[in-house]
């Protein structure tokens, strides 16, 4: 059987609210996720025992192959789905790590995606999903990797009808833990952020066929709850904002997840690639990439 391959597309919050923080310590989150048109690139050859092999620009920041999150996936859906078929993955990793926009959860949603090929499952499998979960967070969002509005943690779907937006995204190729972020933010287990009087004060997302006008107008209205405990980790996230914000055509420029890669949003495809040629300009070291977010 001949090789099978699958992206890892790079997921970017939009919004981000922490609902509180669980007795079990886990956080319960609400999220317009959207995914941007830049990723990882996974490849399947099938038969033989699992392994995993990285190459591309950001291989070497991929870490202990024993802790990468394809394997992890891997090795739940082998246990979970009896004579599973495996075979050799090979990751060309171009996504900075630990950065906020799910590149090791897009790179194992990818491992689900090309095993479930591989084996004849549906992504609607109970089995996958609860693997994915198990996972992390993030991985069953990647699952599908299409534009939704992701409560709890991480579990619950609702699929949102995004326009394509123009969009830069830079990481200052500084690492940030979400953990160390979260702590930060310094919640108790059992305490919550928002009450019954925010969730029904929350704003109703843009119908099927809204502009970038109407979702930045409501975006502006839901901040990411981790931008302020992440910046006081990483000074440099506040200078990443400080360049997408003094480019011209912005409509909207925040932080992704829990850091440090930050996006903004344009309202033209030539606004979006002026801006990432002078920041990639003036600064040099960092990760740029234009193109756009659905």
């Amino acid at each position: 059987m001949s090789a099978l391959i699958e992206e890892g597309r790079a997921k970017v919050n939009l919004s981000l609210r922490v609902v509180g923080r669980r007795a079990d310590g886990y956080h319960d989150l609400e999220s317009v996720v959207a995914f941007a048109d830049c990723a990882d690139r996974l490849t399947l050859e099938p038969g033989g025992e699992l392994k995993l092999a990285t190459t591309g620009p950001l291989a070497a920041a991929c870490g202990d192959m024993a802790d990468n999150l394809v394997f992890k996936a891997a090795k739940l859906l082998a246990e979970a789905v009896p004579n599973l078929k495996l075979g050799a993955f090979a990751l060309d990793k171009v996504l900075p790590v630990a950065a906020g926009i799910g590149g090791g959860s897009a790179d194992a949603a990818a491992a689900l995606r090309l095993l479930a090929r591989l084996n004849n499952l549906s992504l609607d499998d109970p089995r996958l999903q609860k693997v994915a979960l198990a996972t992390g967070a993030d991985v069953p969002v990647c699952l599908f990797s299409r534009a939704c509005d992701m409560t709890g943690v991480g579990e619950q779907l609702l699929p949102l009808a995004l326009p394509s937006m123009p969009c830069v995204m830079v990481n200052p190729r500084v690492p940030v833990a979400t953990k160390d972020v979260f702590k930060e933010l310094g919640l108790r287990n059992g305490e919550l952020l928002v009450g019954a009087t925010s969730v029904l004060d929350a704003p109703a997302w843009p119908d099927e066929g809204g502009s970038i006008a109407d979702w930045v107008e409501v975006l502006e209205s839901v901040p990411n709850d981790l931008e302020a405990p992440a910046l006081r980790i990483e000074p440099v996230i506040g200078e990443v904002l400080e360049a997408l914000r003094d480019s011209a055509g912005v409509k909207l420029a925040r932080m992704s997840g829990s850091g440090a890669t930050c996006f903004a949003i344009y309202g033209a495809p030539a606004d979006a690639h002026a801006a990432a040629e002078r920041i990639r300009r003036d600064h040099s070291g960092w990760w740029v990439h234009a193109g756009t977010l659905s």
